[in-house]
């Protein structure tokens, strides 16, 4: 049975859930409390559960029994448990009522072809179940699940190594790092030959996450221990003062939320430069503050953010001159429509990289227009690695300016002034749009309109000459 197979078993169980009133994400976060018995059994890594609440205890009880002791365990493994265990459990309760139901997904967990979910890897298990939830509409998931063939493209371009600190500001599910550590030990030749000091860096600080939402924190945990990250991952808001520790990192890749804060206050951290109530803008900062400013390591970050951070005047604009001096921000992508839970949303990816100094970091700024004259892309139309090509081609260059491509252009920093410092620049003519460079100028036009009017007088006029000889004649 392949993983797909697997996660597909494991969704279809939500079905049996229905009677119960539970929603999609209810659902995968209850699967995660029983998965994780199951999987600590399967990989051997028990010795962290209390032996009364192992999955073995679990599968003997059956009816109103299963019930009262599943509640039991979770309030047990919350409360008295250390580390990961209890992280995952804190504040954990079931929404199931149905014992029958409780049995029924615990019977079929302990079911299925637990050989080849190990051999596939039960973290790919695990995060293809999360993938499920974020393409399910009704889930509501899909707002803090990046596409994972973006994840891909911006961690590839970023090209994580190992002994660098790497953080998600707003991890969600964990996703980024899972896709940096991956890439780390993909293109590592001797990483499982790592010393005992560089493994246990690169398993316990080189990843690591920060997540405002409980039940999120809940699945991040669950995510990054199946791929054996211990990396911490906060239960915070990056954008209060317990922010501030989220700092002298080598690599930032993150997709923070959309929208402004509660109320439309402004951010409660008391270190930013230029408070506002716009989330992404405060995020922002956030990302290019969190940046190592050691000359000896390449702080670096990539960024997803709607349109309005290219434009906000105001402090928009302020943060992004202050991005511009710190950073040199070296590419925006413009990303297309549809590929997130919020449709109309436009987004772009910005990859800056932290200057030498605090002034004039940014040069020139490159784009590639991703959105203009693309697909809608959604459900049935899926974002593909091979709509990524050219514009990882063109970013990789060795000369950038030698690109043939006509999504591919760049601004100047002084340009970039001159258009009041916004850098909502770099779009293609969209083919769908009336060219109104086709249309006749304006002068042109009343010029025409005047000689026809005059021409229809003077016709007008002769007309009105015969009728009167006409009448003279008669």
């Amino acid at each position: 049975m392949t993983t797909q197979e697997i996660v597909s078993k494991l969704w279809n169980l939500c079905n049996v859930l229905r009677d119960d009133g539970i929603t999609y994400h209810q659902y995968v976060t209850e699967l995660t409390y029983i998965l994780f018995l199951k999987m600590a059994k399967e990989t051997g890594a028990e010795k962290q559960i209390p032996a009364a609440y192992r999955w073995d205890r679990l599968t003997e009880k059956s009816g109103i029994e299963l019930k009262k002791f599943y509640k039991e365990l979770l309030t047990y493994l919350g409360e008295n448990c250390t580390g990961r265990v209890r992280e995952i459990y804190q504040g954990a309760a079931t929404n199931i009522d149905e014992p029958k139901n409780l049995e029924k997904i615990i019977t079929t967990i302990d079911g299925l072809d637990w050989y080849s979910a190990r051999e596939e890897g039960l973290g790919n298990l695990y995060e293809g179940l999360l993938e499920k939830n974020a393409n399910e509409k009704k889930s509501g998931a899909g707002q803090y699940f990046t596409p994972r063939v973006l994840i891909d493209v911006m961690t590839r371009l970023m090209k994580p190594q190992p002994g660098e600190r790497c953080n998600d500001p707003a991890c969600g599910t964990f996703g980024f790092m899972i896709a940096a550590h991956r890439y780390v030990k993909e293109h590592t030749d001797d990483f499982y030959d790592l010393g005992a000091d560089q493994a246990k860096f690169e398993r316990e600080e080189a990843f690591t996450g920060c997540e405002l939402v409980h039940d999120t924190h809940r699945l991040a945990l669950m995510n990054a221990m199946l791929h054996d990250i211990d990396g911490q991952i906060l239960l915070a808001d990056t954008l209060s003062n317990q922010g501030k520790v989220l700092r002298d990192f080598d690599l930032v890749l993150t997709n923070p939320p959309f929208g402004t804060k509660k109320g439309g206050e402004r951010a409660t951290r008391d270190d930013f430069t230029f408070p506002t109530s716009n989330k992404q803008l405060n995020f922002l900062q956030h990302i290019y503050r969190s940046l190592t400013t050691d000359p000896n390591r390449n702080g670096r970050a990539a960024v997803v953010l709607p349109d309005n951070v290219l434009f906000a005047d105001g402090d928009g604009e302020k943060i992004r001159c202050d991005l511009m001096d710190k950073c040199n921000l070296h590419t925006i992508l413009r990303l297309p429509t549809g590929i997130f839970y919020a449709q109309g949303v436009k987004t772009n990816v910005l990859f800056f990289t932290r200057g030498k100094s605090d002034k004039g970091s940014t040069r020139e700024v490159w784009f590639y227009d991703l959105r203009t004259n693309m697909p809608s892309f959604g459900k049935t139309t899926p974002l593909k690695k091979e709509h990524f090509a050219d514009f990882e081609k063109a970013y990789e260059a060795p000369d950038r300016h030698a690109v043939q491509d006509e999504r591919w252009s760049v601004f100047t920093r002084e340009q970039i002034a001159e258009k009041g410092n916004s850098l909502d620049m770099g779009l293609i003519r969209d083919d769908s749009m009336l060219d109104y460079n086709d249309l006749p100028d304006p002068a042109d036009s009343a010029e025409q309109a005047a000689a026809d009017l005059e021409e229809a007088v003077d016709l007008l006029m002769s007309v009105v000459k015969e009728l009167r000889a006409l009448e003279v004649q008669d």
